[in-house]
This record gives C-alpha cells, sequence and structure tokens, in this order.
C-alpha cells in the first residue's frame, strides 16, 4: 500500500502537465511572474490591506482607462476617416479637350413652319403681358434654314402631323410672399396632369425667365416629334463657317483634330482634342505661344432669340472621352474680345470602398449610363432619364433616350410637362436618390481657370484684320459689326497637383496608437496580453474542473446509499466481536456465522463504514 502511494506521489510530481491546486495559488503565481507592471504589489504587501487595496483600486483604473482609450480609437478606424496629402508633379502632358459652341441654334426648314408659328405666338404673349408691339424682325423665320436632305416622306416626317398647343399660354399671376408678408406679381404658365387636376403654375418673378422657360417648352415639343434632328449635325455648318483659325503650339490645326456635334440648345459645337491619344496635342513648355489660339465667328443676329438671348462663343475644357455638359459647366467669350486662358490641372484620387463612395469606371453604378464615359453629371441625367421614362412614359428632349423610349411631345403626352417639372422639383431637393446611386469618380482631373480680356480687334487694325479674315476664310461681313473673337488657351504651368486620398488610421497605425496605449498604462508588451490570455484560460479550466469535481461527488453520494451490511468480517473484526461480547450467553452463537467483513478494508472513516455499523449493532443488541 505505502509502495503504491508512494508511486502514485512520484508520478504525479513528474507529470507533464501541472495545474493548480485553487484560484488563490494561480493569481499569486501570475502575479509572480507576469510582465505587467504593479501586479507583483498584490501579492508581496499582502499583509498591509492598505497598499493591496490601493494598488487593486490603480490596476483597476489603469485597465479602465487603457479599454476606453481602445474604443475611441476603435470607433475612429471603423469610422474611416481619410486624409488628404497633397504633392506636386512637373512632367509634359496631353492638352485638355476644349470644346465650343457657336450659342447660335439654327432654324430646320423641316420644323421651321412650327418655329414661325412659335414666333407668333412668343409676339403675341409680349404684347398681352407687357402691351407693347415688339419689332417684326425679332420674330422671324432666317432665311438660312438649314435644309434636311434626303428624308424619306413618311408619316413621321408629315410637317402636319405636329400641332402647337394653345394650352400652355403665358399668364400674369400674384402669390402672397411669406418673406415680405406682400403680394407679388408673378409670371409663368399652367399645367395640369393627364386627368386636367392637380394644376399648378410654372411661375417666375422674372418676366424674362417666363418667357424663355416658356419657349423653350414649345420648343422640346416641336424638335422632339421629328426624330431625325437628333442626328442633324451631318447637315449643319462646317468648321470653316466658324472657326476661322486654328494654331496649335504654332502649328495649324488638322481636320482630324476636332470632332462635330450638335447641342439642342447651343447649335454646332466642335471638340478639339477629345480622344487624347495624338502626340500632337503633348504639350511640352507653359505659355500662351505654345496653346490653342482660335478666331471664330461670334455673330449678334440669333437665328432663334428667345431660345438663346446671348451672343458669342461657348467654350468648355474638360478632360478626354468626356462629354461636356454645356449647360452646367463652361464660359461665354464675348464678341469682339481676345480672350486668354490660362489652365492648371488638379489631380484627384479617391479611396473608395469603405472610406467613401465612388467608382473607377461606372461599370459597379446600378444606373445604366446613357453617356459614352462616367461623370457625375452623365449618371444623373441618366438616372433622372429613367425614371422620367419609367414615370411619364417619355424621355426629356435634353437627354438621350434609353432603348425603346421616345422622346416627350404633347400632341401623344398632355401631361408631360406636368410630370416632368414635378420630377425635376424633386431631383433639384434630393428627394430621388439619383444622387444616392451615383457616386464621384475615384480618379478624376480638374481644370482650374483664369481669363483676360482686351478689346479685338483694335480700333487702328480692325480694317486690315477683317479685309484679311474675308479674303483667306470666306469672312463675310462689314467693319462695323462686332461678329468675331478671339480666344486663347494654354497652360499656365506644366507642375500640377495630386491630391491623393489616405487612410487616417490604417493597420500599422491602429497597431503601433494600441502598444503606445498598453505600454502607457501598464508598462508592458505584446507578450503581457498572451500572459493575461493564459490567465484567463486558466481561470476557465480551472472553474469546469470544479464544477466537474461538484458534479461527480453528488452523483456518487446519490449512487451509495445505505446496504444490508456485508456477511464476510474480516478474522480481526471476528475477534473484536468475540472480545467484546464474551457475556454473550451460547444461545446466540449461530450469529457467528455472519461474522465475516471484509478483507482489505481501507475505509478511512470506520464510523461510516458497513462492517462498523454491523458492529455497532452488534454491541448495542449485546
Amino acid at each position: 500500500m505505502e509502495q503504491e502511494a508512494a508511486r502514485e506521489e512520484e508520478e504525479r510530481k513528474e507529470g507533464l502537465i501541472e495545474f493548480y491546486d485553487s484560484f488563490k495559488d494561480m493569481f499569486e503565481f501570475f502575479c509572480k511572474n507576469t510582465t505587467i507592471h504593479g501586479t507583483i504589489r498584490l501579492v508581496c504587501s499582502s499583509s498591509n490591506k492598505m497598499k493591496t487595496a490601493f494598488w487593486t483600486l490603480l490596476l483597476l483604473a489603469s485597465f479602465g482607462m487603457l479599454y476606453w482609450q481602445f474604443a475611441l480609437m476603435f470607433s475612429q478606424y471603423w469610422a474611416y476617416p481619410v486624409v488628404l496629402t497633397m504633392s506636386m508633379h512637373s512632367e509634359p502632358k496631353m492638352f485638355p479637350a476644349i470644346t465650343i459652341c457657336n450659342l447660335d441654334p439654327y432654324r430646320f426648314d423641316l420644323v421651321s413652319e412650327h418655329l414661325a408659328q412659335l414666333d407668333r405666338m412668343a409676339e403675341r404673349s409680349v404684347t398681352i403681358l407687357y402691351g407693347i408691339n415688339t419689332s417684326a424682325s425679332l420674330f422671324h423665320v432666317n432665311e438660312n434654314s438649314i435644309h434636311v436632305r434626303d428624308l424619306p416622306s413618311t408619316g413621321n416626317h408629315n410637317r402636319s402631323s405636329f400641332k402647337l398647343s394653345q394650352n400652355f399660354s403665358l399668364l400674369r399671376t400674384t402669390e402672397f410672399n411669406n418673406r415680405t408678408g406682400k403680394r407679388q406679381s408673378l409670371v409663368g404658365f399652367r399645367l395640369c396632369n393627364a386627368t386636367g387636376g392637380n394644376c399648378f403654375y410654372k411661375t417666375y418673378s422674372s418676366g424674362m425667365d417666363a418667357i424663355l422657360e416658356w419657349y423653350r417648352f414649345h420648343y422640346m415639343n416641336i424638335m422632339s416629334q421629328q426624330p431625325v434632328i437628333i442626328n442633324i449635325s451631318d447637315h449643319e455648318e462646317k468648321i470653316e463657317d466658324m472657326v476661322y483659325s486654328c494654331q496649335y503650339d504654332g502649328e495649324p490645326c488638322r481636320p482630324s483634330d476636332y470632332i462635330h456635334f450638335h447641342h439642342p440648345v447651343f447649335g454646332s459645337c466642335y471638340t478639339f482634342n477629345s480622344k487624347g491619344t495624338d502626340s500632337f496635342w503633348t504639350a511640352t513648355k507653359p505659355g500662351i505661344p505654345y496653346g490653342l489660339s482660335l478666331i471664330l465667328r461670334a455673330e449678334q443676329k440669333d437665328h432663334i432669340p428667345l431660345l438663346s438671348t446671348v451672343a458669342g462663343v461657348k467654350v468648355m475644357i474638360h478632360n478626354h472621352n468626356q462629354t461636356p455638359f454645356l449647360e452646367h459647366e463652361g464660359f461665354d467669350i464675348r464678341p469682339g474680345i481676345a480672350t486668354t486662358i490660362g489652365i492648371q490641372q488638379d489631380e484627384v484620387n479617391r479611396l473608395g470602398g469603405n472610406y467613401g463612395k465612388c467608382t473607377t469606371d461606372g461599370r459597379d453604378v446600378k444606373v445604366k449610363l446613357l453617356y459614352n464615359s462616367y461623370t457625375l453629371q452623365a449618371c444623373l441625367h441618366s438616372c433622372f432619364q429613367h425614371i422620367m421614362v419609367q414615370k411619364c412614359g417619355c424621355g426629356y428632349y435634353y437627354y438621350p433616350l434609353p432603348p425603346g423610349a421616345e422622346y416627350c411631345n404633347y400632341n401623344k403626352q398632355p401631361a408631360w410637362g406636368h410630370c416632368f417639372y414635378q420630377l425635376y422639383s424633386r431631383l433639384r431637393n434630393h428627394h430621388l436618390n439619383c444622387f444616392d446611386q451615383c457616386p464621384k469618380p475615384c480618379r478624376e482631373s480638374l481644370y482650374k481657370v483664369s481669363a483676360g480680356t482686351a478689346k479685338w480687334p483694335s480700333r487702328k487694325s480692325q480694317d486690315w484684320i477683317r479685309q484679311a479674315l474675308r479674303h483667306q476664310n470666306g469672312y463675310n461681313s462689314t467693319s462695323n459689326r462686332k461678329d468675331i473673337a478671339k480666344v486663347t488657351i494654354y497652360y499656365k504651368q506644366l507642375n500640377y497637383q495630386s491630391v491623393n486620398e489616405s487612410p487616417l488610421l490604417s493597420d500599422n497605425l491602429l497597431l503601433s496608437s494600441m502598444g503606445s496605449q498598453w505600454s502607457l498604462w501598464f508598462g508592458s508588451s505584446v507578450l503581457s496580453v498572451v500572459e493575461m490570455l493564459e490567465l484567463l484560460i486558466d481561470t476557465l479550466v480551472l472553474s469546469l474542473l470544479f464544477c466537474y469535481q461538484r458534479f461527480r461527488s453528488k452523483t456518487l453520494k446519490v449512487a451509495h446509499t445505505p446496504s444490508i451490511p456485508s456477511v464476510s468480517l474480516t478474522l480481526e473484526s471476528y475477534r473484536v466481536v468475540q472480545e467484546a461480547g464474551k457475556d454473550i450467553a451460547p444461545a446466540h452463537g449461530h450469529t457467528s456465522g455472519l461474522h465475516m467483513a471484509a478483507a482489505n478494508s481501507s475505509d478511512p472513516h470506520p464510523a461510516q463504514h458497513p462492517a462498523r455499523q454491523y458492529l455497532s449493532t452488534a454491541q448495542t443488541w449485546c
């Protein structure tokens, strides 16, 4: 027995896995061996309860401050903030794309009768509103209307198939102004839904703005009922009729350097260097002599005066392969003026992902793009056009059409104006989800411009300049007309700024900040974190062991219920019984057959052993 006990003790001491006998032993071992500062004070000053309590509170406070700082860092990290870094670059670069329009939309003979009728309606409206007769020369059918050739004489192109509606007349109304507390006079026109109800007035405080919007509304209905107008570019003027002179970096421009397209408001437009792939347009030097120099026709006589009241040329500087939205961007060039425009490029690179919404090429955007390239304006226009086709049953004339749709025409859709202006008001007030569905490009180039102007040509040089243009470029004008303009666009410097977004808290910076905080409050390292993790695991394992022992003890206690004493007693027990009961009469000797205790019993609690219970019973009986 002793040898077996010694062997078990030896095996226990030499075991591979040793564990603690209590939580106190485990905690003392941790405090004496951990690398966390201050924990040893909890056990070395255990005799002084005041010091122990002080160091306990100090460690708990440091622990709380540490994880409070951790919470702040993680909340900031999961907010994904960014920081902007600016860098300067200097290298030869491609000249931007330049779009020019003549601000002079043409009349087409295909719809000239409807436009003439619209001019007469506008003349009557102005007379009724202001009581004056407009000049007959203001509303006229221009003799130089463009003739669209080779059109099939089908029903779709029948001039009598469209009639101007008299239901959208200009009216003068009064409205109470909540800001001033007075009634003000407004001018506008009335719009109703398909059933003639839910009417409202599209009004303006300025009569001029109201007339222009009213005229444009009718103009869209006239133009949209002739689908061929969309491709009218091939029948408009040639570039020689608009651009009298073109030079870049001292070299004359080539026919392949521009493309022509038609804008519904600004007429003929040309884009120079639209692709940005020709080495001819590489900018090697900054300055006016190395830029793009143009002499342009800028007639002051508008073909459609109430559609465009501006004389001059529209110019827009934009990225390559980008659709120019001239109604939202660009600037005007005055006739009789020489304008120099200096440009400087900035590049913006956005992170995207968790750090913000942006798209690389628009393929991941839910809106189906109606333009060739992705820009924010292109996405917004596409989104609005899809919603309008869905809600109103037709598309807005100034935007491209989705497949299978048609442009709005109040002969076919009498209430499209009511639907359009309500939708556009919702878009402007951000009540449509277009702004949520259209992120910014992840990478884009922005051009900052600065302009200077001077009178051109001067009084002394205008005669010979006009004569030179007339002989060389077919310029047909008298010397007293200011119908030409000069514009020069150049790089002020080839240096450009690159603005890049970078994470304010990267993974490495977050770990570094956490290590700094841990070292500040505990003066320890990452191994101390492993030690605390080990302490937690040991606490969990020890708790499970104690729970298992308690459960096992309860199970054994239930299983070991009192039973009938064994009839086998040892010889020694038999002798003890005989000595204790030597005065018992021989008549009771028959019980000796039951006195056989279990041999080799080693119960440490003899009072609870069944044999001892039986012995006590026998003594009592004796």
